[in-house]
């Protein structure tokens, strides 16, 4: 095997690697991106003013 095709299968397996981590991460960001957003259809109350809210974490 020459060095030049020994090297061009490295950047080939690598690429490939590369590819599926690229894949697996937006398959999961895409899984739990919806928990984030608000329904629709679904007007949110107005703030009254000086009310207090509870503070929204993780």
């Amino acid at each position: 095997m020459s060095l030049t095709l020994a090297i061009l299968m490295l950047v080939g397996m690598w690429l490939s690697v590369a590819a599926a981590m690229l894949w697996g991460v937006l398959r999961i960001v895409r899984r739990h991106s919806h928990h984030h957003l608000p329904p629709q259809g679904v007007a949110e109350p107005q703030a009254v003013r000086g009310a207090r809210r509870q503070v929204e974490a993780h």
